[in-house]
């Protein structure tokens, strides 16, 4: 399998084939455990204090009362300490002993991420997502591209490829995020755009685009590759990627 390496002006730099990861066999629930584990490893443990709503004075009044021998906080008639009364501690708590990470097998993982990576060239999964492309995939450029500097110069050589059109989606899809989440640090939503791979370095003039992912082939994984579990991003690889992706 061959693909064509543009220029940075839309040009035509001959052919480089293709390592044989990209002939991969498409396997959608090893890419969402992939990635469900990998997302698993940000959460944040929380759980409360194991004395939470026990640091207190009830006792029983006992019998004869004609009430209800539960724990009463003294010089007062509210129950506390019993988690089934009105004003008593919870009855199970979230502890911070809790496994929040999901493991995954070492072999299963390096299938999924060589999964997610032949499904970059896969016209239909890459529509299904909703990206926008004018010419074919895989889009393939020289190595000249890794040492632009200016975002002007990427926006150029990514329109010059027909691709830009992606990013002009996802700057367009920002709006305020509904719920409590918009004052938690996550205000706004966009879509994800490119993902841009490159041999050695990662490419910094495309870090401000909208939606875009500008990493090295050594950092690649499953939800770059894959974001929200569902594979086929449209992804632009230098010839330098491809080698280096090859050898590794």
């Amino acid at each position: 399998m061959k693909a064509q390496i543009r220029t940075l002006d839309g040009g035509s730099a001959g052919e480089i084939d293709l390592p044989a990861v990209f002939s991969e066999d498409y396997r959608p629930d090893l890419i969402k455990n992939a990635v469900l584990a990998l997302q698993s490893e940000r959460y944040q443990p929380h759980g409360t204090d194991p004395y939470a709503g026990m640091r207190t004075s009830a006792v029983s009044w006992g019998s004869g009362r004609g009430v209800a021998q539960v724990p009463r906080l003294k010089n007062g008639s509210r129950v506390a300490r019993i988690p089934q009364s009105v004003g008593g501690r919870v009855a199970h708590p979230p502890k911070t002993a809790k496994i929040l990470v999901r493991k995954m097998n070492k072999q299963e993982k390096r299938k999924a991420i060589r999964s997610a990576i032949a499904a970059t060239i896969n016209e239909e999964l890459v529509a299904a997502r909703g990206h926008r492309f004018e010419a074919g995939i895989p889009v393939v450029f020289d190595d000249a591209f890794e040492g632009l500097t200016k975002t002007s110069d990427v926006v150029n050589a990514l329109r010059a490829a027909g691709v830009f059109a992606d990013v002009e989606r996802s700057a367009a899809s920002r709006k305020v995020r509904a719920g409590r989440g918009k004052l938690r640090g996550r205000r706004y939503k966009q879509r994800t755009s490119l993902l841009i791979v490159t041999g050695e370095t990662a490419l910094k003039a495309a870090s401000n685009l909208a939606g875009v992912d500008a990493v090295s082939v050594a950092e690649l994984n499953a939800e770059l590759l894959a974001p929200g579990t569902q594979a086929g991003r449209l992804t632009v690889w230098t010839a330098g990627a491809l080698k280096r992706l090859e050898d590794m």
